[in-house]
């Protein structure tokens, strides 16, 4: 056998007894990257509150592009409420614009966004009312805006996020008990109770905003925000493990049966 021949067979074999430590702890990988993957949003508020403002703007910029960071529609930590939700959901709580209104912070990232829309002009005062309309630099100031000392600091993903990748959490949590008896849901019940609150909810929340307008504009609850991430997740759970886990073992006993063949006990 050449040496060539020889260190392609050590990479074959070293790359199948990888693989196969993959497929036999996979649901163990993908229950600590979720862990991680929850938790370093709270995390981020948790370093702002200690005044570890590095480390926490860097979970904030970390997160970013998975979620649109919108300050009224996110849980809030070490703060006066664990959520500020705007006016328009008539919660019987105080509303972000309340706040906002009164942060300095806030109001120089809705003037510097305004700006930008407006030639490099920004309004010298800005109303309550202002704050009140779905406008770009509403929403775009709200994505910067990580909190303060009274109203704590935001989490790095939305309230429906937080919802979604914690059930899929507590999903894969079940499965290791019951993952050899467990079979994916029906596609139509998936359909039912995973995709159509979510997607009814952010639909007609979407439609009744410019450019659609087909209603007048809703803004849906943290609590429903919750409810229906929270379903979304587990269902996915429901629907992805079950294959996943048939597909590692088929995987598996594939290699398992190449490395017998070869002579290796694995």
């Amino acid at each position: 056998m050449t040496e060539k021949k020889a260190r392609n067979k050590r990479f074959a074999l070293r790359a199948n007894l990888f693989l196969l430590r993959i497929t036999r702890n996979w649901l163990r990988i993908a229950i600590t990257i979720l862990a991680i993957y929850v938790s370093l949003p709270i995390a981020a508020p948790t370093f702002m509150r200690l005044g570890l403002t590095g480390p926490g703007q860097f979970l904030y910029t970390l997160y970013s592009p998975f979620c649109h960071q919108f300050a009224f529609r996110s849980f809030f930590l070490y703060g006066e409420q664990p959520y500020y939700p705007r006016e328009i959901t008539n919660m019987q709580v105080k509303p972000f614009e309340d706040y906002a209104i009164e942060s300095p912070q806030y109001l120089d990232s809705y003037r510097y966004y305004y700006a930008r829309s407006h030639s490099g002009t920004a309004p010298e005062t800005i109303t309550r009312a202002d704050l009140t309309i779905f406008s770009p630099w509403v929403q775009f100031a709200a994505r910067d805006f990580h909190g303060n000392d009274q109203m704590g600091y935001k989490t790095t993903l939305c309230e429906r996020d937080m919802a979604i990748y914690i059930a899929l959490l507590i999903g894969g949590l079940i499965f290791t008990r019951i993952r050899h008896r467990l079979r994916p849901v029906p596609i139509i019940l998936y359909a039912i109770l995973g995709l159509g609150p979510i997607a009814l909810d952010g639909v007609s929340q979407l439609l009744g905003y410019p450019p659609f307008n087909l209603w007048p504009p809703r803004e849906t609850t943290p609590i429903f925000r919750v409810v229906t991430g929270a379903l979304f997740g587990i269902m996915n759970a429901w629907l992805g493990l079950p294959y996943l886990e048939m597909s590692m073992r088929e995987t598996r006993e594939d290699i398992e049966d190449k490395l017998q063949c070869a002579g290796i006990q694995k």
